[in-house]
């Protein structure tokens, strides 16, 4: 089933994204390769690209004959450009639900923090398998929303909601059920791949200050952002406040709080 695209899903600002998330990913990316346990020398297509945290870490770890790296955003692909400049790596702008590839013409299908966003998930399953050679691999991650395991955005929805109801509603738990091993294993399933595993990727989200969590949060780039800066600016004040005060502290003021993704590998028979 297709998954509507909020008006606050905002993803165009490759810097603001890296503040709010990117810093983030960047953390599970290397996890993510380690337990892929890719061989060198193999064609790579990475789906959502964003700002490159994944794009990345193929590149230093996985040893690809080659990688293309697709976005429908200009700006990420700009950001990533610059963060990754390295020639076996192409950025272009793409659709993951049509992928400008042929059939059977990569080894490794990858994606990283983007499944639950695209509008129709199965067709963008069905084309990371179509672009697959046979024996190859699909891999993606997603964060843990159900379960709130981004603690720092689940902090932040339920300060929102505490203030204004409807923002519950918003919030990635609501929107994204299905992420969970259950049911990210099921949408593989449906789309053809076999051999289907899942397991939990953990990061520590350290904030030297309440500052260094709450200023992505006034950028605009993702949900929660795109929600903060949608607000009237007594009402943010409220919000900022609200969080503020619901965040555990060290004696230095720094912040430190988890985050889980689940990810996903698969082969294509």
């Amino acid at each position: 089933m297709a998954q509507p695209v909020t008006r606050h899903d905002a993803w165009q600002a490759g810097d603001s994204y890296d503040s709010y998330m990117g810093r983030w990913s960047r953390q599970i990316a290397p996890r993510f390769l380690d337990w892929l346990d890719i061989a060198d020398g193999l064609d790579w297509l990475e789906i959502g690209c964003g700002t490159g945290a994944l794009s990345g870490a193929i590149l230093a770890q996985c040893r690809p004959k080659s990688l293309i790296a697709i976005d429908p955003s200009e700006g990420f692909l700009a950001k990533a450009r610059a963060s990754v400049p390295d020639r076996r790596v192409v950025f272009e702008v793409g659709d993951a639900q049509a992928l400008a590839l042929d059939a059977a013409s990569r080894d490794v299908v990858v994606s990283a923090l983007v499944l639950n966003f695209v509008p129709d998930k199965q067709k963008m399953l069905a084309e990371m398998k179509r672009v697959t050679r046979v024996g190859g691999v699909v891999g993606f991650y997603v964060w843990d929303y159900p379960s709130g395991g981004v603690a720092f955005m689940r902090a932040f929805w339920a300060a929102a909601a505490a203030l204004d109801p409807a923002a519950a509603d918003l919030a990635e738990n609501r929107r994204f059920p299905y992420c969970t091993p259950d049911g990210l294993s099921a949408l593989a399933a449906d789309a053809g791949l076999t051999a289907i595993t899942c397991t939990p990727i953990d990061a520590a989200t350290v904030f030297k200050d309440f500052d260094d969590l709450w200023h992505p949060f006034t950028l605009g780039a993702g949900p929660a952002p795109g929600y903060c800066v949608s607000l009237a600016s007594d009402a943010r004040q409220r919000l900022k406040q609200a969080l503020h005060d619901s965040l555990p502290r060290r004696d230095d003021g720094s912040i430190h709080l988890t985050a889980r993704a689940w990810a996903v590998k698969a082969l294509v028979a």
